[in-house]
């Protein structure tokens, strides 16, 4: 791999643009890293990486407290520098996207009390329908 001189130089402007599963770019320690291809690798989902887009993200990686392996995969993914002339000083809010579900990521543990609590509602209501139709 090259110097962080031979990669190029970026504006905030252009890699705030990246922000979504399809197209994901992040800023940390002053580095561009395109984590597109990891999306749907991440352990915390892509909705974690998404909310990090637009701004430094260098306080909700080192926050989380990753693992040096984690710190070892962000060296592929790295695509250049950013230009801190053109980080904003106060950032402005920007509304997180909301992601599509996708059922393919509900976590098991939902749907373990999904499968548990809905016969027992459907039981209740059958009860109740029961209780309150009997003629007195």
């Amino acid at each position: 791999m090259g110097s962080d001189s031979d990669k190029k130089m970026l504006s905030f402007e252009e890699a705030s643009k990246h922000n979504k599963t399809k197209d994901c770019w992040l800023i940390m320690e002053g580095k561009v890293y395109d984590v597109t291809p990891f999306m749907d690798d991440h352990p915390g989902g892509d909705e974690v990486l998404l909310s990090a887009t637009g701004k430094d993200a260098t306080n909700d990686f080192e926050d989380v407290g990753h693992s040096d392996s984690a710190r070892e995969m962000l060296d592929k993914y790295y695509i250049g520098n950013i230009d801190m002339a053109t980080v904003p000083k106060k950032r402005a809010y920007v509304a997180p996207q909301q992601a599509a579900y996708n059922p393919d990521k509900t976590p098991e543990f939902v749907i373990k009390i999904l499968q548990f609590l809905v016969p027992l509602l459907i039981l209740g209501l059958a009860f109740a329908v029961r209780h309150f139709t009997k003629e007195k």
